[in-house]
């Protein structure tokens, strides 16, 4: 780089997948826009690329749930953004270029890993491990390709704070001591750990208490879980991805083994494992990821675009999610399911698809008509949508046996392993790329200020995301094979749905109750097994909980006559992330991404050819930095760490 009187510099706080993500997007407009010389300070105590969540030091047996062809870091043709498109591979294309030599500077750092890069395919679930060599090449090659008037110094340390200086300049104080000053400080962490809630925090002092085993919600790969004896009874709250993650590692993670004797998946035990009953709202796992390939016609969105979003939120003065928003999202996953039922599987209806939607247009996707539409429409009951059901399957299932549970718990299992995988079921292919264009169109709307407090805190703080991710983003299909083979070992206990945890102060043991069955189980040791909550009030990030106590950020609240909801989010602006001050203004000098922010979280990499919003928001912030460093007063003091 050139030594300048303009030049500038820059901290990024975090290192992970997103905060690369960004600085890709920074180097690209810097070279078409021709900003000044900078030097980008990245500051994060894990390697860059994969950063904490997806660092390379973690277990073989953790994978992503993501096809390898449905993984990318880069731009393509779909992006609709300011700055320049720059194309890459997908983590599949990726693995064959690196197979082929055409990517070079790529090293299996051990014979398990370079096994896998050598058989990975489009079709792979790959591991976490492998995704860390993928983002960390990404990384290396974004360095590579940067232009003369850009200079990257990593620090791996954390930062604790930031300060405001006189001249408008930014402090960013350093674990340890230290501090780096720069024009402008761009937030881009991802997900991080959280202060336990009332509940888990109780839970924990009863364990400490009485010599128990108590996790709380936590990162899964990061969890301590050497406490958990063989053949330890262990309740496990949550069925979702964490908790699959949890059952690896104590399952094959402990020494067992799957063998394949026909066409059914066995599981041989170490004799290490503890015994786990699981349980959550649902009672079931999240869906398997689809594997199958649309037959007919790609369904197009009729019933919920962003303009119907847009539609929908200035009719309703008090916007209700349930009332007012899901009806027309749940008409739009029910169109796309039927779209390639009708018209991929043309032998299993009784109507033209011209005709069925003719009909569809007029009926209630919960009421008697769209049900009596179905009934005359579809051949076989098996092939006839009910969301309801759909969403909680155990919803009938009261008062049972274990026995009894263990048998319908797995027969669902089976079913959705079928639907996810066989070609004869891509209906539901069609009902997921329909949930997913519902999914980006609800962004549209998610600002919309006409919103109840309560509908902000149930829905859009949890409860619609959930439900996304029960649908679109469950484990891989041969996850649930392996669930399916420990519950026959006896490993593994289903205890259904609606699993309620207490303490028991006179047993000093933790007593499970469920709606599924009658039966009670009690345990010396409990998992709560989700993620931590996305607040950056409660971080056990510093310089997340520094951005809001200190006054340099505001944490979003959304208040009614009816009701009060904090989030726990940093306040962003949409258009550019930058952070809003205590009197509604954005500061000249902060940026914020990723999942602590008000603005829309979908992950750091995305689908290639999706037009991700990930990639969107990171043009969209690059190029607002590099703005600001155009109008900005170069600050008295040094940049470099101190």
């Amino acid at each position: 780089m050139s030594e300048s009187q303009s030049a500038r510099s820059i901290v990024l706080i975090g290192a992970g997948p997103r905060g690369v993500g960004w600085l890709e997007r920074f180097a690209r407009n810097h070279s078409a826009l021709g900003a000044p010389d900078v030097t980008v300070h990245i500051v994060d105590p894990f390697p860059p690329g994969p950063g904490r969540i997806w660092r390379n030091e973690q277990s073989a047996l953790l994978k992503l749930n993501s096809l390898a062809e449905d993984v990318t870091m880069f731009t393509d043709e779909s992006s609709v953004i300011d700055g320049p498109v720059s194309p890459g591979p997908s983590l599949a294309d990726w693995a064959a270029g690196v197979r082929d030599g055409t990517i070079t500077g790529v090293v299996a750092t051990d014979p398990l890993l370079a096994d896998e890069l050598r058989g990975l395919h489009a079709k792979s679930f790959p591991t976490r491990r492998l995704q860390s060599l993928y983002l960390d090449w990404f990384h290396r090659r974004t360095l590579e390709g940067l232009p003369e008037s850009i200079s990257v110094i990593h620090h791996r340390v954390r930062a604790v704070d930031v300060e405001d200086l006189r001249d408008g300049g930014q402090r960013v104080l350093l674990d340890g001591g230290g501090a780096l000053t720069a024009d402008a400080v761009v937030y881009a962490l991802g997900h991080s750990g959280s202060d336990a809630a009332p509940e888990h925090a109780a839970l924990d002092a009863f364990a400490s208490r009485n010599g128990l085993f108590y996790l709380p919600p936590s990162f899964t790969a990061d969890a301590d879980l050497d406490a958990v004896a063989a053949g330890e009874t262990v309740l496990v709250r949550g069925f979702g991805l964490a908790a699959v993650d949890l059952i690896v590692l104590l399952g094959e993670g402990r020494g067992g083994r799957f063998v394949r004797i026909g066409d059914r998946l066995r599981y041989v035990a170490s004799g290490r494992e503890p015994h786990l009953v699981v349980g959550s709202r649902r009672g079931v796992p999240y869906h398997a990821k689809i594997t199958s390939s649309l037959v007919g016609v790609r369904p197009e969105p009729r019933y919920f675009t962003a303009e119907i979003a847009g539609g929908i939120a200035a009719s309703h003065p008090r916007l209700d999610f349930v009332q007012h928003v899901w009806p027309a999202i749940a008409k739009e996953m029910l169109h796309g399911y039927y779209a390639e039922l009708f018209t991929g599987h043309a032998e299993r209806v009784l109507a033209g698809w011209d005709e069925f939607v003719e009909r569809f247009d007029a009926v209630d996707p919960f009421g008697d008509d769209y049900r009596r539409l179905v009934s005359e429409t579809v051949v076989d009951p098996g092939d006839r949508l009910d969301l309801a059901r759909f969403d909680r399957p155990l919803a009938d299932v009261r008062g049972r046996t274990s026995a009894d549970l263990q048998e319908i718990v797995r027969s669902y299992i089976r079913d959705d392993l079928a639907r996810r995988t066989l070609p004869e079921h891509s209906a539901t292919l069609g009902l997921f790329l329909s949930l997913l264009q519902a999914f980006g169109a609800f962004f549209a709307i998610t600002d919309s200020p006409n919103w109840t407090a309560l509908s902000r805190e149930r829905d859009l703080g949890g409860g619609w995301l959930r439900y996304f991710s029960y649908v679109a983003s469950g484990p891989p299909g041969p996850r649930l094979e392996e669930i399916l083979a420990l519950s026959e070992a006896g490993i593994l206990t289903f205890f259904g749905a609606g699993m309620d945890v207490v303490p028991d102060e006179a047993e000093r043991v933790f007593r499970a109750t469920g709606t599924s069955t009658d039966e009670v189980v009690t345990a010396r040791a409990l998992i709560d097994a989700w993620l931590p909550e996305e607040r950056a009030t409660a971080s056990d990030n510093p310089v997340l909980r520094s951005l809001v106590g200190g006054g340099g950020g505001v944490e979003q609240v959304h208040a009614d006559a009816e009701h009060t909801t904090r989030t726990g989010k940093v306040t962003v602006f949409r258009a550019d992330a930058r952070i809003t001050l205590a009197d509604g203004s954005p500061h000249p000098r902060r940026f914020a991404i990723g999942p602590f922010t008000t603005a829309p979280f979908v992950g750091a990499f995305s689908r290639p050819r999706t037009n991700a919003l990930s990639f969107r928001e990171n043009d969209a912030v690059a190029r607002a930095v590099l703005a600001s460093l155009v109008t900005a007063q170069v600050p008295a003091s040094d940049s470099a760490a101190r």
